[in-house]
C-alpha cells in the first residue's frame, strides 16, 4: 500500500494506473477509489489515472475530527505532491465534483482541465434533493435504504441485468464517525463564490434523471464557471458514469483531448 501524509499527519492511500497525462478520479461522499472500479480502464489508452481513498474510507487513515471539502481537495494535493506530479486533469463526481471545485479554485497551478460530474456547489444556491428521496434513503431498515440508493444510482433495467456488486453505494468498512463526518463535510459544502474564479477548462456533466443530486444543479454550476460546457447524458441517475459508460468515458476524454489543444 502507498501513502501521502498530509500536512496534519493524517495517512492518504493512494493508487495509480496507466500511463500518460495524469487524470485524477475522485469519488462520491462515503466512498473508496471502487467507486472508479468500473469505468477507469475506460481512461488508459490516453491516460494515467490516480484515485485515493478519502481520509475516513479504504486503508487511508480514519481520525474522529472535522472534515471538510476543502480539506479533502487538500489531501489530494498531498497525493500529487507525494506523486512528484505538478499538474493533472481532475474528474470528480458527487462529492467528488465538490472538492474538485475547491482544488480547482484554490489551486489553479495544479489542474489543467477540469471535469464535474453529477455534483452541485452547494449552500443556499444548489437545488436541494427532494423530501421524498431523503424519506428514502433514512428508512430504518438498513436492506431498504440501500436498494433506495441503488434505485437513485441506476435505472431499474440496468438494475436487473447488473446484480453486483455495486461499489457505489458506500465504503462497508467505514466506521460510523467516519459516515457522519463525510456526511457534514458535503453538506456544509459551498463553492459558489469561488466558481467565477476557476479557470481551468471545464465540462458539467450530469444524468438528465439524477434525483440524488438534481440535474438542475448542473446549468447552475455551468453559468457560473467561465466559459463552461454542460453535457446532459439522457435517462442518467446518479451513477451515470458506471451505467452509460460508452457515452460518458468518450465524452470525457473527447473533452480533455480538446482542452489541451493549442
Amino acid at each position: 500500500m502507498t501513502y501521502a501524509v498530509t500536512p496534519d499527519g493524517t495517512r492518504i492511500a493512494y493508487q495509480i494506473q496507466g500511463r500518460g497525462t495524469p487524470l485524477v478520479l475522485l469519488a462520491g461522499q462515503a466512498n473508496d477509489h471502487h467507486w472508479w472500479d468500473a469505468v477507469r480502464a475506460d481512461f488508459h489508452p490516453a491516460r494515467s489515472t490516480v484515485t485515493l481513498d478519502y481520509r475516513g474510507t479504504g486503508d487511508s487513515d480514519k481520525p474522529d475530527a472535522l472534515y471538510s471539502t476543502e480539506l479533502f481537495a487538500q489531501d489530494v494535493i498531498a497525493v500529487l505532491d507525494e506523486l512528484g506530479i505538478d499538474r493533472a486533469d481532475v474528474y470528480g463526481t458527487s462529492m467528488g465534483g465538490r472538492v474538485a471545485q475547491h482544488i480547482a479554485a484554490r489551486h489553479p497551478r495544479r489542474v489543467g482541465a477540469l471535469v464535474l460530474g453529477c455534483t452541485s456547489p452547494g449552500g443556499t444556491h444548489s437545488v436541494e434533493r427532494g423530501n421524498d428521496v431523503r424519506r428514502a434513503l433514512a428508512q430504518p431498515q438498513p436492506e431498504a435504504a440501500r436498494q433506495a440508493l441503488l434505485e437513485l444510482m441506476y435505472t431499474p433495467r440496468w438494475i436487473a441485468s447488473h446484480p453486483g456488486p455495486h461499489h457505489t453505494l458506500g465504503d462497508p468498512r467505514m466506521p460510523a464517525h467516519a459516515r457522519r463526518r463525510h456526511l457534514v463535510a458535503s453538506n456544509q459544502h459551498d463553492a459558489w463564490d469561488l466558481l467565477p474564479g476557476i479557470s481551468a477548462p471545464t465540462l458539467v456533466v450530469h444524468g438528465s434523471d439524477d434525483l440524488l443530486n438534481p440535474a438542475a444543479n448542473a446549468p447552475l454550476i455551468a453559468d457560473r464557471i467561465p466559459d463552461a460546457r454542460l453535457h446532459l447524458i439522457p435517462n442518467g441517475r446518479h451513477a451515470y458514469f458506471e451505467e452509460f459508460r460508452a457515452h460518458a468515458s468518450p465524452l470525457v476524454l473527447d473533452f480533455l483531448t480538446t482542452a489541451h489543444k493549442p
